[in-house]
């Protein structure tokens, strides 16, 4: 999993859960309390509510995303950036402020005079989008979409017969159209992927949205930190049967649950509450790695053979791997080639298998019982071998 520097905030598996608190300078925005049109107000509310209750980013949304207005061009989003700008030159405590755009040109004049990083919700539909987050070398928060600005989050609108295959598009599920639509105009080194929780469109159901939730796992495959944006959703509000006012206990229930399933960011208007509720799924994650002599050994989520497929086939391994093992899922950086060889053939020994991933590192797969045994025999080893093979076991227990 890779980490991503925000403006100096760290987000990622080696960092505590992010709040990212919200404030809207839109006044067709349906969440009221996050609404402001006057610089001064705006400032207090994000110092008082937002960072005061514990926010570590504050995004400022500059129009509704809600599918039932107009969207905005970019001019018209540019003649709203000055109070959004004005705000955060008020603000008085210490936050990474990001703009929630879909437009590059908007986030090149917001990165140029003071924000942070970029929350684009069309998933690089513009495409100069990452170029400009590049060349600003700022975080950007990218949310599942069609390669279309008109259509945030709209994922089902995709023509996936043209982007993948008719194959693909005739067998694929909503879950695995999102993970492609996360692909969709590629990934910077700062990119925090966004599942797209919410009725982005007609098409998309609450099943959807609770199929998302509990595959979330799936998502850590992409190598980049996750943001959710949970907060009284429907889907949630459905299930104990509450109204948007009546949901911050789903909420928190779901923030914890997110948590400890990948998510790194939690996007909210409750900040206070969700930052307890995220720390407390924090604190009961088990996501376990071990460094020692150079090396890192990370222990793989993989809780489903459909997850255990998507963590190999994202690093270019053929998933056929997957068929017989009770599985475990090793990610292994710094071993030099002679180790590398060695841990290769005792793999192969105990019915194990080692393999270099697209991103360079190498990957031990195997049920547990055959990679307890490679690491046994590693312990066994001289150096950095039997440093490596005690490391091993201590992911594994």
């Amino acid at each position: 999993m890779n980490s991503v520097d925000a403006a100096g905030l760290g987000i990622g598996d080696d960092y505590p859960p992010r709040i990212m608190g919200v404030l809207n300078v839109s006044e067709e925005s349906p969440y009221d309390p996050s609404v402001y049109d006057d610089p001064g107000e705006a400032a207090r509310y994000v110092d008082e509510e937002l960072i005061g209750e514990g926010a570590d980013i504050v995004d400022i949304g500059l129009e509704s995303a809600n599918k039932r207005f107009d969207v905005l061009s970019a001019e018209e989003e540019l003649d709203r950036l000055h109070v959004a700008l004005e705000t955060i030159e008020s603000v008085s405590g210490d936050a990474i402020f990001s703009i929630e755009t879909r437009y590059a040109t908007v986030a090149d004049e917001a990165l140029s005079r003071g924000f942070d990083m970029v929350n684009d919700i069309c998933g690089f539909a513009d495409p100069a989008m990452p170029t400009v987050c590049e060349d600003h070398d700022a975080a950007v928060a990218k949310m599942a979409s069609p390669p279309d600005l008109e259509r945030p989050g709209a994922v089902e609108e995709t023509d996936w017969a043209s982007q993948k295959s008719p194959a693909w598009a005739e067998r694929a599920d909503y879950v695995e159209q999102v993970y492609e639509a996360l692909k969709q105009n590629g990934l910077t080194d700062k990119t925090i992927v966004d599942p797209a929780f919410g009725g982005w469109s007609e098409a998309q159901t609450l099943a959807d949205d609770r199929e998302t939730f509990r595959r979330l796992r799936e998502f850590r495959a992409l190598g980049r930190p996750m943001l959710v944006s949970i907060n009284r959703k429907n889907f949630l509000g459905a299930i104990a049967d509450r109204e948007t006012d009546k949901r911050l206990p789903v909420s928190l229930a779901a923030t914890s649950m997110a948590v400890e399933r990948g998510a790194h960011v939690i996007r909210t208007h409750d900040v206070a509450e969700t930052r307890d509720a995220a720390l407390i799924g924090s604190a009961f994650t088990e996501r376990a790695s071990a460094s020692a002599d150079g090396v890192t050994i990370s222990q793989l989520d993989v809780t489903s053979s459909r997850e255990f497929r998507a963590q190999l086939r994202e690093r270019g391994i053929d998933p056929a791997f997957a068929d017989d093992w009770q599985a475990q899922l090793l990610e292994i950086e710094g071993l030099d080639g002679d180790a590398s060889e060695r841990l290769t053939s005792l793999a192969a020994e105990h019915g194990a298998v080692v393999q270099r991933a697209s991103n360079g590192r190498l990957l031990l797969m195997g049920s547990t019982t055959a990679v307890s045994d490679v690491s046994d025999r590693l312990s066994e080893e001289d150096g950095v071998l039997s440093n490596f093979g005690a490391k091993l076991s201590g992911v594994l227990r």
